[in-house]
């Protein structure tokens, strides 16, 4: 497929996410760019039934899985099943490619809002090659140690410097996201041949023994050179944390502002409990956030 793809991984706790997601791109997407929902199989009829005006392919989590040369070999469908949500998710996009036979992913978490119109220009050039998110975060790190969060780029270094560790590169850290992020099917293909065969590793094993998918990616990418190097800033804002959020926005924040910048932004799901399905959490729960909330919006204006 030549076309850069929209991937949105998914499942029903989200689907009142999807459908803001996808009412923002029925209005910011007018080339018409193929928009793929991924969810569990038992998920779809689900989907189908709540979002069917939209225009969007909907696919299961089990075939992407499936595509995989060696997933009845390896039983992968039990891996599935057997690794956490959180875990399994990286996964199934990271595969995608291969169910979708596309060459550029743009892949996009529920949580994503679109704010003014998309383009194919925005995610590859004119040759039709895939730019990559590439940063080293220096902004969100500053505001983490501003606001008294000295934890976050703690995370970040250890975390990078493992996997750096395991391609033997020395050098800068590096930010390959956040998502939404733009993925090129041959560093995939690369990774997987080049990295994981030879050790006998299939991505589920990776994700077991780093669970960030985008700086498998990413790493894979500066060790194999799949695809040449067109680094771009994020294309979102992405509010990792209510703090972030709060303090942005009170220096003057607005979605409108954003969108000179943005194509975009994402408000974290782990707390934007607001569009949760039904049910999914307690009312003490649901009291327990919100105090925490207030909370950290008093704490925000000093």
């Amino acid at each position: 497929m030549a076309e850069p793809v929209l991937l949105c991984k998914s499942y029903r706790d989200d689907l009142r996410r999807v459908k803001r997601l996808l009412d923002s791109l029925a209005t910011h997407n007018p080339q018409g760019l193929p928009v793929v929902v991924a969810a569990p199989k038992d998920d779809l009829p689900l989907f189908r039934e709540q979002l069917g005006p939209h225009r969007f392919e909907l696919v299961s989590d089990e075939d992407i899985v499936q595509r995989h040369p060696q997933a009845a070999a390896r039983d992968l469908l039990a891996r599935l099943r057997a690794t956490p949500g959180y875990r399994s998710q990286q996964v199934v996009k990271a595969e995608a490619w291969r169910l979708l036979g596309c060459d550029t992913l743009l892949c996009i978490d529920a949580d994503t809002v679109f704010l003014r119109d998309i383009a194919r220009a925005d995610f590859v050039d004119a040759d039709g090659q895939p730019y990559t998110v590439l940063h080293q975060s220096r902004e969100l790190q500053q505001l983490a140690l501003d606001r008294g969060h000295a934890e976050l780029p703690r995370q970040f270094r250890a975390e990078s410097e493992r996997i750096k560790t395991l391609f033997g590169r020395t050098g800068p850290d590096y930010d390959f996201g956040p998502t939404p992020v733009i993925w090129s099917s041959r560093v995939w293909s690369d990774l997987d041949q080049r990295f994981l065969q030879p050790r006998g590793w299939t991505l589920w094993d990776a994700i077991e023994h780093a669970a960030t998918e985008l700086r498998w990616y990413g790493e894979a990418l500066l060790a194999y050179q799949s695809i040449a190097l067109r680094p771009i800033e994020p294309l979102f804002r992405v509010y990792h944390h209510e703090w972030q959020m709060l303090a942005l926005q009170r220096l003057g924040e607005t979605p409108a502002t954003l969108a000179q910048q943005f194509l975009g932004v994402v408000y974290q799901s782990n707390w934007e409990f607001e569009l949760d399905a039904p049910g999914r959490r307690t009312a003490l729960s649901r009291l327990g956030r919100r105090i925490k909330r207030w909370r950290r919006r008093w704490e925000a204006m000093w």
